[in-house]
Formats: C-alpha cells, structure tokens, sequence
C-alpha cells in the first residue's frame, strides 16, 4: 500500500504541537505542497553578494568567500574550495541569529577537511565496494580510501580542490565549475560539473547539480553539510527531532556496501517515517550512530519533501526537498573533539547530523538500483533545498 506523503506544515505541527499551531497552518496537500516549495526557490531576488579573501588552496590558488543574505536576515557563506558552505546563520523563535552549520573560520580548517565539512563530495558520494566498478566492460579502479571500499570520491575528491566560482546576483546565487579530467581519481571521462547555490526570500537553500560528460561515467554529487539547530545551545543533536519520508532503507554489510536488498524501516531503530527523538533508539545500533541511506517516496523527479528535522529548545525547524532517489543520514559518531570550528566549538560525537541528498551507495555495481551513470549527450541534473524556519 501507498503511503500518502506528509506535509511539512502536519510533520511541525507533531514536532511542537505542545507550542501552539500559529504560522503553521494551511497545508494544501502535497501535490500543491511541492509545486509550491519549487516555485518559491526558484524566486529570483536580487541582493548584494558579499565577497572577501579566503586565503589559498594547498596547490597556491588563490580563495575567496561569498556571503549571501536575504531580506529576512539569513546568510550563507560558500568558499571556491570544494564548493563549501562555510556557515549558515539563521534565526531562532526569538528572531536571535545563530550559526547551525558546523565548519571553520579559515580555510586551514578544511584541508584536508577529513569530515567533508559542508562540501561538494564526488565524482562518486558515498561508497563504492572495494573501490571497483565494470562500465562497458572495462574494470576501473579507484582509491580504498574507506577501507576496504571508496569513500566520496576518493583521496581528492570535489570537496579538496578549487572551483571557478561567478556571482549570479540576480538570482542571489553562486555558480561554481569544475573540470574533472579524465582518469583522475580513476572515474573515465571528462566531467564537467556545476553547482549552483541560491538563497531565496523564504529562507531556502536552494542547491542545483549538472553535469555532462564525453564518456561514460557514473555521478553522485551531494552537499556533505553537518547540521546542529541549536546553534551551539546544545553540544550534540540527541535532542533534535527527526522526520525522514521513506519506508524502506538499502541494507548493508559490516562495511556499510549495500547488500542489494531494500529493508522495510519498520519495526528497526532506523523508523523515522514518524516524528523522533535522534537519541532515543541510539544505543540499540552498531557503532551508536546512524550512516543509514534511506528510500525516498520518490517515484519521478519531482522535488518532493525528503525529511524534516527540528530542534525543541530553540524552535528552529530544517525541511529537505530533493529530486534525489535517496538520502544518508549521519549522526557524526566518529567526530571525536579533535577538531575545533566556529567560535571555537570544540566537534565532540553527535555534534551535527547530516542529511545528504543521493543515489544510492555503490549504485554502479547495483544493476537493481536506479542507475548513476550517464553518457555524452545526457545530462545529469539534480535539486536539493534546505528550508529553514521556526516554530
């Protein structure tokens, strides 16, 4: 049976009901619902985009930060190195900003950026088994770096190196390119990839993925942002709450490699087609974390809403929309306080959880998976949003 899709106006109201329903109201079904999300973040808005050094990249390029804002106060800062989004500002129910993206004040934070802070992973996000992968019958072969598999693209994948960055002010928007020559990381093909980042009136973070290529090749980009709503009010996310629109999840060895069986969420700790609290069925996984790719009730390209995730104390509510067939959610268990970001916030487990938009893992050795690879002629073409508000 069909389950129907809920709205994000309902999935707030079962997060806060206790709170009163004001500014929340009127959801007019999902068909609307969705046509109304896509509509709305393709709005162009035409504000100042603020830019500034950013230092150097390792090879000596030259970086720069981009600072989109919108009418209603929030910013989002986006570097040239890896396509990062450095910061995302928002208000709380009170209307005081806050930072809830965790990432450094400096490029030196980033590099070699082990966690893939808030960048663009790929050519291949997420993993592929044992680093391998046969196209057209030729076997390629491609870094262990996620031992024994291939992990976001490789030892330097997109997030580690330099984009040519142009300013869309029209659309308060940053486009970012990237040239990934043929063979690098071991992927065929020259591909041609572009991101386009555009902040919209009503608070979304609207990001759009192309890319085209002259051979044969698979393509997974995501944004690998580390989400914490409280703003730096709680330590971890245990007590954010969590709503993911998807029933069954890709099932996965000890290596985290699909399996190839699709699993009902039901009756797990991985069920979230309801409401709950990140920390509530932690300590029943392995690890004591989620790193989970979920099915999204995805049956086109349509953007539909993915997932939805709100934090009680300080009322800021984070809804995802996506074309994506999937989406990993991560709870960061293997940060260990090693690392130090904004305002000096020492990144200790659980400090941010990520919902990354995606094909399924080791998708181009999955013949029932949908299918990652594209050829010249095709294009590939992707939407994300991250909407942002408050209850």
């Amino acid at each position: 049976m069909k389950k129907a899709i809920l709205c994000p106006s309902l999935l707030a109201l079962a997060f806060f009901g206790s709170l009163g329903a004001a500014g929340l109201a009127g959801c007019s079904g999902p068909e609307q619902q969705t046509e109304q999300t896509a509509t709305t973040a393709e709005s162009p808005i035409s504000m100042e985009i603020e830019k500034q050094p950013f230092g150097t990249a390792p090879d000596g390029q030259e970086l720069h930060l981009y600072t989109l804002s919108n009418a209603s106060g929030m910013t989002v800062k986006i570097t040239n190195y890896g396509a990062i989004v450095t910061s995302i500002q928002t208000p709380d129910r009170a209307g005081n900003m806050g930072e809830i993206a965790l990432g450094f004040d400096s490029v030196d934070g980033y590099v070699p950026n082990d966690p893939h802070f808030g960048g663009i992973v790929g050519r291949y996000a997420n993993r592929i088994a044992k680093g391998k992968f046969t196209l057209d019958g030729r076997t390629y072969t491609l870094a262990t770096n996620n031992a024994p598999n291939h992990l976001h693209g490789g030892i330097t994948g997109f997030d580690r190196v330099v984009w040519q960055a142009e300013e869309v002010p029209a659309e308060n928007a940053i486009r970012l390119t990237y040239l990934s020559r043929d063979g690098e990381e071991g992927y065929p093909g020259n591909l041609k990839a572009v991101v386009t980042y555009t902040l919209t009136d009503d608070n979304g973070l609207k990001i759009d993925y192309e890319a085209t290529t002259d051979k044969a090749t698979p393509v997974n980009l995501t944004n690998h942002s580390y989400f914490n709503l409280s703003a730096g009010k709680e330590k971890d996310i245990l007590n954010h709450v969590v709503m993911i629109n998807a029933d069954r999840f890709t099932a996965t060895d000890e290596t985290l490699i699909p399996t190839g069986e699709l699993k009902s969420v039901e009756g797990t700790p991985y069920d979230f087609t309801s409401p709950t609290r990140v920390g509530d069925r932690i300590e029943n996984l392995q690890g004591y974390g989620y790193d989970l790719n979920y099915v999204v009730r995805n049956e086109g390209k349509n953007l539909i809403h993915a997932a939805t995730v709100a934090d009680p104390g300080t009322g800021r509510v984070m809804e995802v929309y996506t074309t994506q067939p999937g989406i990993q959610f991560y709870t960061a268990y293997h940060l260990n306080g090693t690392l130090t970001g904004h305002s000096n916030t020492t990144y200790n487990r659980y400090a941010g959880l990520c919902l990354e938009a995606q094909h399924f893992p080791d998708s181009p050795n999955q013949e029932s998976f949908p299918s990652s690879i594209i050829r010249p002629g095709e294009k590939y073409s992707e939407t994300t949003v991250y909407k942002f508000g408050v209850k």
